[in-house]
């Protein structure tokens, strides 16, 4: 483990590392960005939230303040891709907290918003440009962007972009960029399509990997309440009303799932809101600021609305509906835990969900711990526990091993009483 200082970054970047609070890298950080630094292609298997923008983020910037110059109109010297505009949002945040006071200049281009203003910015060039892939092919269409200096590409949640079908973008964009180049590929899961786009577009990468693709950050907490369909709602709002001050963020599997399911809790004096794709752009940063800002306390979302969220302080997840997807379950739950922080998943399965979970388990190699109801998966037992129902101590990361024995039931916590809406 080493110090930022201790890396032989640009004076500028000490300095704004030390006035943004980073002293320690994470894991990731600690394994990518000597590699990086040296020029190496990077392939990191790494969660949601343990620091994968720093990781790319400040050998990129080290090398472009050692590297000064104009970018041409229309240019840029790097080009990062992430599958949703929140997440491109984040990056270009974190990454103008780090560039404050020097002459690197991030730009960030994504659907929803005025592609013409997007146009303006571009003429000028950039040194940064972030972008999610769908934005970029339209101003690649209207040559309002010209990639061929392009000297460094990030894909960040590479697998979530697969998931998306940016596949077909990807392999428009890849041919017009420069070389050669350096190229950082950063995922949470390991699927088949993810091999083959390493092999694709990384020259003998090196390979970083702080856990297992699949396995959830080490500080969450999961367990599983089995119970029927009917019986949820009044399962969410027993979990709810135990811990009211908490952000909790609650994904259901559907548009309309969502919006029913947050205007119920609404109904019964519940501080909630929700994003999906019927929200507009503008309503979904509206609700993730509220939530950020703890003003919203429950924020009900699906997977694609949910993507690229990046919230510290949230510290449940609670999986109304299991996603069909085994790999976005890892996503869902890599919202909590996040910069080191503790957080709790909790799942509900009714019948007809129980081969989902089988795949779940199966991907992240382990058994959920049992926090109330009886598993359709083997013999079953009745659990109970803190807010989330697991047993203290249990579940942590990657849950209960399979095979292990099944969980002792814990002592129930008295639940909070609910205060008046």
């Amino acid at each position: 483990m080493f110090d930022f200082d201790m890396l032989g970054l640009a004076p500028a970047l000490n300095d704004a590392l030390k006035r943004t609070g980073f002293t320690q890298p994470t894991p990731i950080q600690n394994q990518a960005i000597p590699l990086a630094m040296e020029g190496h292609d990077i392939l990191g298997l790494a969660q949601t939230g343990t620091g994968k923008t720093l990781a790319f983020g400040l050998p990129l910037i080290d090398y472009l303040l050692a590297n000064p110059g104009k970018p041409d109109p229309k240019t840029a010297k790097a080009l990062i891709l992430a599958p949703t505009r929140e997440l491109v949002n984040q990056i270009a945040e974190s990454l103008r907290a780090l560039t404050t006071g020097t002459r690197v200049h991030v730009v960030t281009v994504v659907g929803g918003q005025s592609i013409n203003r997007q146009i303006g910015q571009l003429a000028r060039g950039t040194d940064i440009l972030v972008a999610t892939p769908g934005r970029l092919i339209d101003l690649m269409d209207r040559r309002a962007v010209e990639l061929g200096s392009v000297r460094h590409l990030v894909l960040d949640e590479a697998d979530q972009m697969l998931d998306l079908g940016f596949i077909h973008a990807l392999r428009k964009i890849a041919p017009r960029l420069g070389t050669p180049r350096q190229t950082m590929l950063f995922s949470a899961t390991m699927p088949k399509q993810m091999e083959e786009l390493s092999r694709a577009y990384l020259n003998d990468p090196r390979r970083v990997q702080v856990s297992r693709p699949g396995k959830a950050a080490d500080k969450i907490t999961q367990s599983v309440h089995f119970l029927d369909k009917g019986a949820k709602p009044g399962k969410l709002r027993e979990i709810l009303s135990r811990d009211l001050d908490a952000l909790t963020l609650v994904f259901a599997r559907t548009k309309h799932g969502a919006e029913k399911l947050m205007k119920g809790l609404v109904a019964d004096g519940y501080n909630a809101a929700s994003i999906h794709g019927n929200k507009s752009q503008g309503q979904r940063d509206r609700a993730i600021k509220a939530f950020r800002a703890g003003e919203i306390k429950v924020l009900v979302a699906t997977d694609v609305a949910a993507r690229g969220i990046d919230i510290p302080g949230v510290a449940y997840v609670i999986n109304y509906d299991l996603p069909e997807v085994p790999d976005n379950y890892v996503h869902r739950i890599g919202r909590t835990a996040r910069a080191g922080r503790e957080g709790e998943a909790i799942a509900f399965c009714a019948p007809d969900e129980a081969d989902l979970l089988r795949q779940i388990q199966k991907l992240m190699k382990i058994e959920v711990p049992v926090a109330s109801g009886s598993s359709p998966l083997n013999d079953g037992a009745e659990g109970g526990g803190r807010r989330s129902g697991a047993p203290r101590g249990r579940g942590r990361g990657q849950g209960k091993p399979a095979n292990s024995q099944k969980p002792a039931a814990a002592k129930r916590r008295r639940p909070r009483r609910r205060r008046a809406a």
